[in-house]
């Protein structure tokens, strides 16, 4: 059973004592390629160097909403700088993880607003896909998608919504990723949400280290968990494990043209 992780952050501190050898458990249990998405200006150096030192890893470069206040008026140059000098390296794979956040009250909408819409045209500058962070602002996420119009569309990142709203980015050209926090057995509304998803529209990951699966609730997340996330999520689909596998692995090689 192959699987590819479509969201993690392995960059993060969480992993700096025991990283390669996560990688390698990770592999040994079928998890063959993993996308590693920058949040910040600061951390995209760290990105591409871990992925540079292992041909399996894949790069994603964005501004994420919950650091707002990080981000610097120059930061969206600086990204539309790394996109240019890396077009065409094959570890190079989205933008992202960007999006709106409407859960946090402190976050200023109109900013983050500016700022997604700035990240959605370099996704068409560059023709990449865009990896999507959407809390709780789904109607206003698809509304701007409508206008931009992708050409290689996206995921949209631990997808919680409704099913209408999965039709929606479902037309639009996007995956929906799953991972941890649809395992969770309080998550009923979900449960039949994701029962009634097309396989050809769902790809998985973990969003390492955060969003632990029900299987180990409280421990850090890590990629090494997907084949027990694709488990629990088939036997919510009501199909096997492999079968979940096959399409999520294949839906995310159509998404990234491996």
């Amino acid at each position: 059973m192959e699987l590819i992780d479509s969201h993690t952050h392995l960059d993060f501190a969480d992993f700096d004592d025991d990283r390669q050898a996560l990688l390698a458990q990770s592999r040994a249990l079928g998890v063959r390629r993993m996308v590693v998405l920058g949040v910040y200006q600061r951390n995209w150096q760290q990105v591409w160097d871990l992925v540079q030192r292992d041909p399996d890893l894949h790069a994603a470069f964005g501004l994420h909403p919950v650091y707002l206040d990080e981000h610097q008026p120059d930061d969206l140059r600086q990204l539309a700088d790394w996109l240019s000098r890396l077009a065409g390296y094959r570890q190079l794979c989205a933008v992202g993880e960007f999006g709106l956040d409407y859960y946090l009250p402190t976050l200023d909408r109109q900013r983050q607003q500016t700022l997604f819409e700035a990240q959605l045209q370099l996704a068409c500058d560059f023709q990449l896909p865009a990896l999507l962070h959407v809390r709780r602002s789904h109607a206003q996420v698809i509304a701007t998608l409508k206008r931009f119009k992708l050409q290689r569309g996206g995921i949209i990142h631990a997808f919680a919504g409704s099913r209408e709203e999965a039709l929606e980015y479902i037309k639009l050209g996007f995956k929906l990723g799953l991972g941890g926090a649809a395992t969770w057995p309080q998550a009923l509304r979900m449960h039949k949400v994701i029962a009634g998803l097309p396989l050809d529209a769902v790809v998985l990951e973990t969003d390492s280290p955060d969003m632990a699966p029900a299987m180990y609730p409280g421990q850090r997340n890590s990629p090494a968990h997907l084949p027990a996330i694709c488990a629990a999520l088939a036997a919510i689909m009501g199909i096997s494990p492999e079968q979940l596998a096959a399409a999520s692995t294949a839906n995310a090689c159509q998404l990234f043209n491996w």
